[in-house]
């Protein structure tokens, strides 16, 4: 697999079934891409610990560079974000750099296995279903968007803010 080569852009984001982790990464892609062509105002993704989310790749950090913009916004719920610290070096860039726009906020006392891994957008979700196999539904069903809203509201009442863009020290 070749992280630094830019996703191809569908005219169409995904309607229906995904699976395997290929599928996964590269709907991500296509979704931070597809935002920043369309200018998508608010994105909230969610996940337990985002390892294997392709977010330190260049052309996701391009996508996110391409996106921001003024009145747009990046929501972010995680258990916590030890891994993406790890493994994300370019996204946590980014995330300084833009922190004015990105809300981080964990959800430490919920499960691990109880935490959805999900994107939303006002158009367009996807859900990952099974973590372990990664096959979920992408769509744009306004059923499915606003249940997944509802959903992840709930969690961010739960939550408290984590993952600070600097470290301050004495």
């Amino acid at each position: 697999m070749d992280s630094e080569k830019p996703p191809v852009v569908p005219s169409a984001l995904l309607e229906g079934r995904f699976s395997g982790r290929t599928e996964f990464a590269d709907l991500i892609r296509q979704a931070f891409a597809v935002a920043a062509m369309q200018g998508w105002r608010e994105i909230i993704v969610c996940d337990p610990t985002f390892e294997d989310w392709p977010l330190g790749e260049r052309a996701v950090a391009q996508a996110l560079n391409d996106w921001s913009k003024t009145g747009r916004k990046l929501t972010m719920l995680a258990k916590n974000y030890d891994e993406v610290l790890r493994r994300h070096a370019r996204f946590v860039a980014w995330r300084r750099t833009w922190a004015h726009i990105v809300e981080c906020r964990a959800s430490a006392s919920a499960p691990a296995d109880d935490m959805p891994s999900l994107l939303w957008a006002p158009g367009w979700v996807f859900e990952r279903l099974n973590l372990e196999r990664c096959t979920g539904l992408a769509g744009s069903e306004v059923t499915r968007r606003v249940a997944l809203r509802e959903r992840l509201n709930e969690r961010l009442l739960k939550s408290t803010p984590s993952f600070p863009a600097t470290t301050l020290g004495l």
